[in-house]
């Protein structure tokens, strides 16, 4: 399960996050492309928009349930 606290300092504020469990598989970026970035000096991924429509918001809850290490956090915000 994500952590708030061991999210990285990339994700945009709001109710999704990734932390440092991140293993760059690219399944969020390829579930959610406008809602997850690559960080490719780091190797990792984080959110860089928050849903702002319901269609984002079902990729983004769909990415994070389909998290292989549970890297993506809803913390509800």
């Amino acid at each position: 399960m994500a952590e708030k606290e061991n999210k990285y300092p990339e994700n945009v504020s709001g109710k999704y996050y990734v932390d440092d469990q991140c293993i760059d598989c690219d399944l969020c970026r390829e579930t959610a492309p406008a809602n997850f970035t690559r960080n490719e000096d780091g190797g990792y991924t984080y959110v860089s928009k928050q849903p702002d429509s319901p269609e984002e918001e079902g990729l983004c809850k769909e990415a994070m349930e389909g998290c292989p290490v549970e890297a993506i956090g809803d913390d509800g915000e």
